[in-house]
């Protein structure tokens, strides 16, 4: 019988497909019998060679290319038991050949047999089940259920005689047409076996052996691995967590992140600025970003995709306007640029020309909406850059918007988005954004309380269980899942539910603690093995796109508890080491934060870190100040000025400094008359020492580093605030999995900025093991700030990273 699972990772079917006319059938909703153990009961010290990303992965058999050969797996009970059933659950975590797309049940084997005895040779087995000598219907993403009728016996082996070939991949837009798939190799795959004996599953935990020819011993405990905390159903309908809005207390934000009002006046902030317009008009042409909404409506039809097209543009069509519109929209809330504005809006009325009368706005056709990553990933881009569109002041971004999420709240295929989609969550934000914007719903929020929501995991995340994170089991873990986290604190803004705060704060420590590379860059990434407190250097982690997240979700805290400096510090770290560091000035936008040897080349293709990238660099001047109800925080320190109103009156500061090249800073207020408000002062958790703030040449306070100095007063016009911050240059001893046999390395930072060594992929500093003797070895360059010579090596300068280009580096020397 089949037991539908929609389990695990990813499905392009709905949930009454597969073998639905079949004699083996269970009902949808029939629910496991196993409680989940405890995560970290499981996950702790598991390292599979073979399945890096998690200790959730299917058993995969050797591949072998005749489908023909027989292997098998059995399963040792440690005792008789008399058995119920035997349930087989099919993997749904391979990508189709040729395409962004998985498929469930793959490699689920086409003719087997089910066996139970007594002995581990099955010299007198009992056969439960036998599909040997006729093919075995496809099972999808469902559970097969064979029923044992109390059959005793401490083995049970699942035998397969012939494998499955390699299902054939979809064509682009036409999920029923197929391409051929050349040379396939054929395993013997499935995600879970359970014995049922008693009303529970008696195999979880127990021994596994394979066949020595064909079997993978090192992926057989797979298969009796305990059930995923949150079920194993791909299916999520809950409707009993979703909360009545009356219900809802949103909690007051004590301050708030600007929209507008802040002009940048030179400096670093500026630059990029204005190499991120260079990219934005460089890279597509306005047609080539609506392309994929016109082939949808017949407009642009036989269109051959090419290289990078095939995934970046088509696969996940129109994420290429969201990319643009994100980043466009950011940067003319700041910038004035009148071409950057028409095609902006040229964009926006494209997608409304394309907009179909029930709403639907998507570039993609509504039945391909489980393709690829585009459920998720691309409906995400898409809203992001029509808010961001907003607003900038384009009228019809938000009335697109609300229509399109009229029409996706009430589809019948929500309860398969967050698991039957690739990477499911990544559509969570989307719907909270829309939320909490002006022309927000409840609903808005409430289909990802029913829908999406996963309780466990945020239990998880709120006692700060490191596995939360690097071993997620539904999905591959990814730096994408900081925007689950960011939609399920929009739901705390939304709702006041703390369970939401508590779980992702500790999220947010977790990452902070255990993924975080110096610099400040997430190391956890898809496809990549990184344990708590790996911090590999010589693997491609620290994606841009990641470090965008981490941005957004700590300015969400920022507005909760703007006092708490680690947000600040944390926005500050990740624009200067990873979005300023993988910017080419105009011509593009690097994927990875690579440490040390050298930078990957930029792209201007659409990828997922250009996309954003480009958005958290065109939101720039917002992370300078925050506003609150009695004055603002100044958070980071680039010239510029910001206008706000307060009791009546319109106040202007204007910020003027050099840093990080020169550590003074002068602010000076223009007010419409006496208006007292409170300017708080942020002194920097990496400040050498206490900081003195002085208000028109007087001391006004000094803080210690890490805090904020509060100056509550009566300001006008001409009234200043100076101060000079104190950074200094550190070392830090590196304790992370690529360590140099009899060498200790260190990374080096000066302030807020990571540092690496020029002209060389590694380097040595004898007896500099830590800051002062190390800073002893330092010549400044004349004519270039922040750039030192190095005592006795020749051809070596410390520079600060994010300015290196092509040269050869290292952010992590050795030293002593």
């Amino acid at each position: 019988m089949t037991l539908s699972r929609r389990e695990f990772l990813r499905s392009t079917t709905y949930a009454g497909a597969a073998l639905a006319a079949s004699k083996h059938a269970l009902p949808l909703d029939a629910v496991l019998p196993q409680p989940a153990a405890k995560l970290e009961d499981y996950a702790t010290g598991m390292r599979m060679a073979a399945t890096p990303a998690t200790a959730y992965r299917a058993y995969r058999s050797k591949a072998v290319s005749d489908p023909n050969l027989s292997t098998w797996v059995q399963v040792d009970l440690g005792k008789s038991v008399a058995i119920d059933a035997v349930r087989l659950f099919p993997a749904s975590e391979r990508m189709v050949p040729g395409r962004d797309q998985y498929y469930a049940g793959e490699g689920f084997p086409l003719r087997f047999a089910i066996q139970i005895a007594e002995d581990e040779t099955f010299t007198n087995p009992a056969i439960i089940a036998k599909f040997v000598d006729a093919d075995f219907p496809e099972p999808t993403d469902n559970i097969t259920q064979y029923e044992a009728n109390g059959a005793r016996g401490r083995y049970v082996r699942v035998t397969a005689t012939q494998l499955r070939p390699v299902k054939m991949a979809p064509a682009q837009n036409t999920p029923g047409s197929t391409m051929p798939v050349d040379s396939p190799d054929y395993t013997f795959t499935l995600a879970k076996i359970a014995v049922l004996a008693g009303g529970k599953d008696v195999a979880v935990g127990c021994m596994v052996q394979v066949d020595p020819e064909h079997g993978n011993a090192e992926l057989a405990q797979q298969l009796t691995r305990p059930y995923r905390q949150d079920g194993e159903e791909i299916r999520r309908d809950n409707p009993d967590a979703v909360t009545p809005a009356a219900s809802w207390t949103p909690p007051q934000l004590r301050a708030q992140t600007p929209k507008s009002g802040v002009r940048l006046d030179g400096g670093i902030f500026q630059t990029a600025m204005e190499n991120n317009i260079a990219y934005l008009l460089n890279s597509f042409t306005t047609d080539e970003l609506l392309r994929q909404f016109y082939e949808r409506t017949g407009r642009v039809t036989n269109f051959h995709p090419v290289g990078s097209q095939k995934f970046w543009e088509e696969d996940l069509a129109g994420s290429n306007a969201g990319r643009f519109l994100m980043g466009a929209g950011n940067t003319l809330r700041w910038m004035e640029d009148a071409e950057l504005q028409r095609r902006l809006n040229a964009v926006v009325d494209g997608i409304e020309e394309c907009r179909q009368p029930n709403g639907y706005i998507m570039a993609y056709p509504e039945d391909t909406i489980f393709y690829s990553e585009r459920a998720a990933y691309t409906r995400a881009w898409l809203t992001h850059g029509l808010l961001e569109a907003a607003y900038a002041g384009n009228p019809k971004a938000l009335g697109l918007l609300r229509g399109y999420y009229d029409w996706f709240n009430v589809q019948t295929f929500l309860p398969e988005m967050l698991r039957g989609a690739i990477q499911g969550g990544q559509g969570m934000v989307a719907n909270t954004r829309v939320a909490r914007s002006p022309l927000g719903k409840p609903l808005d929020g409430q289909v990802i309380q029913q829908y999406y929501q996963e309780d466990a995991w945020l239990q998880g995340l709120a006692r700060r269980e490191r596995e939360q994170i690097w071993q997620y089991p539904y999905d591959r873990p990814h730096c994408y899942l900081l925007t689950n986290l960011e939609a399920y604190l929009d739901l705390y803004l939304l709702t006041g539910q703390t369970l939401y705060h508590d779980a992702v704060l500790g999220a947010w420590e977790l990452y902070r603690a255990h993924w975080e590379q110096a610099g400040g860059s997430i190391s956890i990434i898809e496809f990549e093995k990184d344990p708590p407190d790996s911090e590999y250097l010589r693997q491609k982690l620290g994606e841009l796109c990641g470090s965008s997240f981490w941005v957004f979700l700590s300015q969400r805290f920022q507005m909760l508890q703007p006092e708490d400096e680690r947000f600040a510090t944390e926005i500050e770290k990740s624009i200067y080491n990873v979005a300023l560091a993988n910017q080419d000035s105009g011509k593009g936008l690097r994927y990875h934060t690579i440490l040390e040897g050298k930078k990957e080349k930029s792209t201007h293709i659409n990828t997922c870190c250009e996309g954003q990238g480009t958005r958290l660099i065109g939101s720039l001047p917002e992370h300078i100040y925050s506003v609150a109800a009695d004055g603002i925080y100044v958070n980071l320190y680039e010239p510029s000025r910001i206008e706000w109103q307060q009791a009546g009156h319109l106040l202007e500061l204007a910020q003027k400094t050099g840093f990080p090249f020169d550590n003074a800073v002068r602010c000076t207020l223009k007010t419409s008359g006496v208006v007292r408000s409170t300017i708080r002062v942020r002194v920097p958790s990496w400040s050498a020492g206490a900081m003195e703030v002085v208000v028109n040449g007087q001391n006004a306070g000094t803080g210690q580093p890490g805090t904020f100095v509060a100056i509550d007063r009566e300001w006008k016009t001409g009234n200043t605030i100076e101060f000079v911050l104190r950074p200094a240059m550190r070392v830090t001893r590196y304790s992370g999995e690529d360590q140099i046999a009899g060498k200790e390395r260190y990374s080096i930072e000066y302030g807020p900025l990571l540092m690496a060594v020029a002209g060389a992929a590694q380097a040595h500093f004898a007896g500099a093991s830590d800051s002062a003797r190390f800073a002893e070895q330092l010549v400044p360059v004349e004519g270039a700030p922040l750039h030192f010579s190095i005592r006795g090596q020749s051809g070596l300068t410390l520079m600060p990273y994010w300015q290196i280009a092509e040269e050869q580096f290292t952010c992590f020397p050795t030293m002593g």
